[in-house]
């Protein structure tokens, strides 16, 4: 069973992510946010409602689109994609919550040329914990930190909305 071992100012966090993204789409035309089912919509959600974008948000499930979905398996929350407006020529704010080895981003980015080619990918991600296997990386990240191999990284949401983020050892 998972401990919690150290918790972070998730809101804190978010209020730089924000700033950060603002900042990047500043003189940007045709902007939209995409998030990354389930820490990254959630991220998305509060993006979008805080600069304006709440017709151009859309979410991902990237479950299907995973290179290691064979060895994984079929999460038993998948939830839909669900983007409503044209991806063409979009400068995308692609969101997660917590940037890993890169799959998710890449398998992110799989799905979304399913819907169109976008002018420009952003990535936006509130804690880059290292570790890459692919080659990504963020745009736009609240923050770093050095995990070992038996920790996580969770982002939750509270019925109020507010965010929590802490790291988690795993004593499997």
């Amino acid at each position: 069973m998972p401990t919690t071992t150290k918790q972070f100012d998730a809101e804190a966090l978010y209020q730089t992510l924000l700033g950060q993204v603002k900042d990047g789409l500043h003189a940007v035309q045709d902007a939209a946010i995409i998030g990354i089912h389930s820490g990254g919509a959630w991220l998305a959600e509060r993006l979008a409602a805080d600069l304006g974008l709440k017709d151009r948000l859309g979410f991902i499930d990237v479950s299907f689109y995973r290179d290691d979905f064979a060895k994984k398996g079929l999460h038993p929350d998948v939830k839909p994609t669900h983007i409503l407006f044209n991806v063409d020529r979009a400068h995308i704010v692609l969101v997660d919550d917590v940037l890993y080895t890169g799959r998710t981003t890449r398998a992110a980015i799989n799905v979304l040329f399913d819907y169109g080619r976008p002018a420009r990918i952003m990535l936006a991600a509130l804690a880059d914990r290292g570790g890459r296997e692919l080659p990504v990386a963020a745009d736009f990240v609240a923050t770093s930190v050095a995990l070992d191999a038996n920790q996580s990284l969770v982002l939750a949401r509270a019925g109020d909305g507010q965010f929590s983020l802490t790291i988690e050892e795993d004593h499997a």
